[in-house]
């Protein structure tokens, strides 16, 4: 775990050195990474909306010869076919990898709760908020498939919704990761991005101890 916070605190650092180490094949690296953020269902800890900032932030600097199109079609398909892979994985399994003896491991059931309670609250349109919520936004695809949601109308507001999310995170980076401040200070930008990111679950979760 110490790893990966100090990956994300460290970001571009890190994707300085895979691309570097791995030229080319730093697209399919952070493809991997984000498909399998929300794909995987067990690993929603993995860095989203900073991994596009700071991928953005690269491809604006002529120095690493990256293409910012390219960032933005490769994490687009990345982010939809994630979430339809964990909408299948709902569909297929339900509460069921809860109780996993392996699977239980990573996905908590009060984490699915939460999740049931996101979608219960908001309905359809909980699919196209959660994507900007991390951690969340891994478990409503598969939850609202486990609630016998169609895939047809969950896809209607999921692809909106990663289109957004691609276009709002990768047209940040481009266009201020590489301002003298941020650069100087981006592990601050990128908590910043996180603790963002995660204001709506936050007051939600306290909402309903109030409530409570």
């Amino acid at each position: 775990m110490g790893v990966l916070i100090d990956f994300v605190l460290h970001i571009d650092k890190h994707l300085v050195n895979i691309v570097n180490t791995f030229g080319d094949w730093t697209y399919l690296i952070l493809f991997t990474i984000i498909f399998i953020e929300t794909g995987a269902v067990i690993l929603p800890f993995l860095p989203g909306d900073s991994l596009l900032f700071a991928g953005a932030a690269l491809s604006a600097n002529p120095t690493y010869k990256l293409n910012i199109w390219i960032f933005i079609l490769i994490f687009l398909i990345a982010s939809i076919c994630g979430d339809s892979l964990n909408f299948y994985f709902g569909e297929k399994f339900g509460n069921l990898i809860t109780t996993h003896p392996f699977f239980g491991k990573f996905i908590k059931q009060k984490d699915i709760d939460r999740a049931r309670g996101f979608f219960e609250k908001h309905g359809a349109l909980a699919i196209f908020l959660a994507r900007f919520m991390p951690i969340i936004r891994t478990f409503v695809p598969f939850v609202a498939a486990g609630s016998n949601f169609p895939y047809s109308k969950f896809a209607k507001y999921n692809i909106p919704a990663c289109i957004t999310w691609v276009l709002i995170c990768c047209g940040s980076g481009y266009f201020f990761g590489n301002i003298p401040f941020v650069k100087e200070h981006f592990s601050l930008v990128i908590i910043g991005i996180v603790i963002i990111s995660l204001i709506p679950a936050i007051f939600g979760f306290i909402k309903g101890k109030i409530s409570k």
